[in-house]
């Protein structure tokens, strides 16, 4: 069998999502991703917001051409939202993080499409964040197969990827797998790290290895107190773990 052929029956994905303006997670994430064979990579968004680097994370991932998708916090960022707030100490993170990005940088996350689409051995992929059309909500990762068809059947994907949950999730459905990878830049999965996910698809079906990659999150935890960011998100970061209800 030639090269070409295997290529086609058997393709590596690496899954991020959730960057939330941490540059030493997303270095990190970066770093060991280019010493693995993979043959795409995306990202699922929320670029920034809560963490003290965000022209820095946006610089890197225009410098390594990473395909992205819009998440709720960057439309937070860019766009007048109607709504209800979130808690004083998320407003305030946002604010400073709109005060930190200039025109340029904006305009690019404005360029972030909702979704993108990839097609793999096993059949479509579709990537976004939050849900399909709504980056700001929660996809239910833990319902009942039942109770996902009306989001799932209009995708008409057989992998569904999704960000936002900041925890990683892999399932296997009757029709096809779901996936949130977690975090980079802010996990809640119970210790410090940053997430990723490697899917490994065959026209058989998929595989995914969560990886949780190590970074000086105490440098991370230090810049948020240096710029006055709010407290918690230092201790969510140093510890990986949510020390409040969610936002």
């Amino acid at each position: 069998m030639g090269n070409s052929a295997v290529r086609m029956a058997l393709v590596r994905i690496a899954v991020f999502s959730d960057v939330h303006a941490n540059l030493p997670a997303l270095e990190a994430v970066l770093e060991f991703v280019e010493g693995l064979a993979v043959d795409h990579v995306l990202c699922l968004g929320d670029l920034v917001g809560y963490g003290p680097h965000p022209r820095e994370v946006i610089a890197l991932v225009r410098e390594k051409n990473v395909p992205c998708v819009l998440g709720g916090t960057d439309v937070r960022v860019i766009f007048p939202v109607p709504g209800p707030k979130k808690s004083p100490e998320t407003e305030a993170a946002l604010a400073w993080t709109r005060e930190q990005l200039g025109e340029e940088e904006k305009a690019f996350l404005r360029t972030l499409p909702p979704m993108r689409k990839l097609q793999t051995p096993f059949g479509r992929a579709k990537a976004f964040h939050g849900r399909p059309d709504d980056p700001e909500a929660r996809f239910p990762l833990f319902e009942s197969e039942a109770a996902l068809q009306p989001l799932l059947e209009p995708l008409r994907a057989s992998l569904v990827l999704t960000g936002g949950g900041h925890v990683p999730v892999f399932r296997a459905l009757t029709r096809g797998y779901l996936l949130d990878p977690g975090s980079v830049g802010l996990t809640l999965g119970g210790e410090p790290g940053a997430d990723l996910a490697v899917l490994t698809v065959t026209p058989e079906g998929v595989q995914s290895r969560i990886y949780k990659i190590p970074y000086d999150y105490a440098q991370t935890a230090f810049d948020i107190q240096a710029w006055g960011l709010p407290e918690r998100i230092a201790q969510v970061v140093r510890t990986g773990r949510p020390l409040a209800s969610e936002d």
